[in-house]
């Protein structure tokens, strides 16, 4: 505990230093100019009086009230704004004081005057915490309270006092020469503290330290190892970065089982849960398969994790589940495996063993297990990166890993707006078609169809089976779609064969059909609405419609 209040009060001097506090600055070099000695010291005492309460007090308040968390942060801003508005316009700062001296001590010269101006200020300056206060009192509301979460609060304010102090000691001597000027002086300091102010109610100051914090963090504290070392402050600033103590507990994960073929293992040999877990090792599983782009669409970002956790003890183990026949051959994982660039372990579930252990459902799908096997955090589909990196990171600290640096940053690609629904051209699944799909040999009859909005159309001779369509002589398949996007798993048993792509009735590309995965139709600049027409060769099946 003496550890962790010792990092507070240096990661407050910290804040007093850095950029967030340039809106108090005004206030408190202008005020601690004017008056007694002892008027600097009222105010950085009531400023770390107000501070604690602010971040403490008000927090379980606001928590006890169900009201929005960001509550505290908007009440502040527009305290700012309003001292900004009462420095630079002199009338309405006339009216503030004559309203405050009838409430504060009639001789506003002396540390009392002075310590009132602190308790204001400390309400003002509450935006400015940063980020490990800002964990300390999340966890301080999330829990009961305690005597020692508001001695870390309480130290965190005295250190962002200090620092303050000596600032205003010096802006005695630099406001002492500009006494001539005093006026305008603090009317331009209004004004950069009230558009300060607008610019922290449209988050820009939040997007600034977040970019900060995710590259500065590691290359200044990491290298030299410092107070992170400790192990008493490592768990403790564990707990604030990943909130591990408040992922959710799953249960013991499954062993990963009634697998086929592995790949990226030394021998292509068989991992199992049971081994990591006796190497204190976070697992992170990714259920999978290769033809599916949602699943595409995440591996960059599991690559990240990947390349940089490893090392910090972190497993990712992709397991392959297919969706069709062709997904289930050994060459086909290894090629995709190898063509979207996978380092990480792989295992073949083709009889879904693992995948009914997990009771799972989606792909793709992620289970985080902690070094003692339990599953702390799940997630299905897409997106929310950020979420599953901090508990990644928060399993790692609370697994004694304590020098991770600051996140990843992949290029991943994300649908933008509403996007046509998947569809399936086999008969099984097929939805959004002009007429019944029924299964063999079938002529659709008809010209180019007028298909409504997500409609899709066959024409000329198709073989139909449950989970897919063979084109034969003159096959054309229409669809009417809205996406950026186009994807459709292809196969060509045999050899090697064309699909001319047209794309509001005029030629897009024409592709070479081999293997069986996911072949990209359309890449436009922006998403919008158009008419699709496919023109393979005799013998291509098709499976999958997917957008994005």
């Amino acid at each position: 505990m003496v550890l962790l209040m010792a990092f507070a009060f240096v990661a407050g001097i910290g804040t007093a230093l850095s950029p967030c506090v340039l809106p108090v600055l005004p206030i408190a070099l202008s005020a601690g100019a004017t008056g007694g000695a002892r008027r600097p010291l009222g105010i950085v005492t009531g400023l770390a009086v107000s501070f604690t309460f602010a971040t403490v007090a008000l927090v379980y308040l606001i928590h006890a009230l169900g009201l929005p968390d960001g509550l505290l942060r908007t009440l502040a801003i527009v305290g700012l704004i309003g001292f900004g508005v009462a420095l630079a316009v002199p009338p309405a700062g006339n009216r503030i004081e004559v309203w405050l001296s009838r409430i504060g001590p009639r001789r506003g010269s002396g540390g009392g005057s002075g310590f009132l101006l602190g308790l204001s200020l400390g309400l003002v300056y509450a935006p400015c915490a940063g980020p490990i206060l800002a964990g300390v009192i999340t966890l301080s509301a999330s829990q009961t309270f305690t005597a020692g979460r508001l001695a870390t609060a309480l130290a965190y304010g005295l250190g962002s006092a200090v620092a303050l102090y000596v600032l205003m000691l010096g802006g005695r001597r630099l406001m002492g020469r500009l006494s001539r000027r005093s006026g305008r002086v603090q009317q331009g300091l209004g004004v950069v503290m009230a558009v300060v102010g607008v610019l922290m109610l449209a988050n820009v100051d939040t997007r600034f330290q977040s970019a900060i914090a995710s590259d500065l963090p590691g290359f200044l504290v990491n290298p030299t190892g410092g107070l992170e070392g400790s192990k008493s402050v490592s768990k403790a600033l564990a707990a604030v970065r990943g909130h591990p103590s408040r992922l959710a507990h799953y249960g013991a994960a499954p062993e990963i089982q009634g697998t086929q073929r592995w790949f990226n293992t030394p021998g292509n040999r068989a991992l199992s849960l049971a081994a990591l877990r006796q190497q204190h090792r976070v697992v992170l599983i990714d259920f999978w398969t290769y033809t599916c782009i949602n699943c595409i669409r995440t591996l960059p970002q599991l690559e990240a994790w990947d390349a940089k956790y490893r090392s910090d003890g972190l497993t990712i183990i992709g397991v392959h589940t297919p969706e069709f026949p062709f997904e289930k051959d050994a060459g086909n994982v290894a090629a995709a495996v190898k063509q979207d660039g996978i380092h990480y372990p792989v295992a073949q579930d083709n009889d879904d063993v693992t995948w009914n252990a997990y009771r799972n459902q989606y792909w793709p799908a992620e289970y985080l297990i902690d070094a003692r096997g339990q599953v702390r955090h799940v997630h299905f589909g897409e997106g929310d990166y950020g979420q599953t990196e901090q508990a990644i990171r928060g399993l790692l600290a609370e697994a004694g890993g304590t020098r991770l640096g600051g996140m990843t940053r992949a290029h991943v690609l994300t649908p933008e707006g509403l996007t046509t629904p998947e569809t399936y051209l086999g008969s099984e699944r097929a939805q959004g078609f002009d007429r019944r799909i029924p299964d063999g040999s079938t002529r659709f009859y008809g010209s180019t169809p007028r298909l409504p909005l997500n409609g899709f159309a066959y024409r000329g001779v198709w073989n139909i089976t449950p989970e897919s369509a063979t084109a034969r002589q003159g096959a054309r398949l229409f669809a009417h779609f809205q996406a950026q996007r186009v994807y459709l798993v292809l196969g060509s048993p045999g050899r090697a064969r064309k699909l001319q792509v047209l794309l509001d009735g005029r030629p897009l590309r024409t592709i070479v059909v081999r293997r069986q995965r996911l072949y990209t139709l359309v890449n436009l600049p922006r998403p919008g609405r158009h008419d699709l027409e496919l023109r393979p060769d005799p013998g291509i099946s098709g499976y999958a419609f997917t957008f994005g």
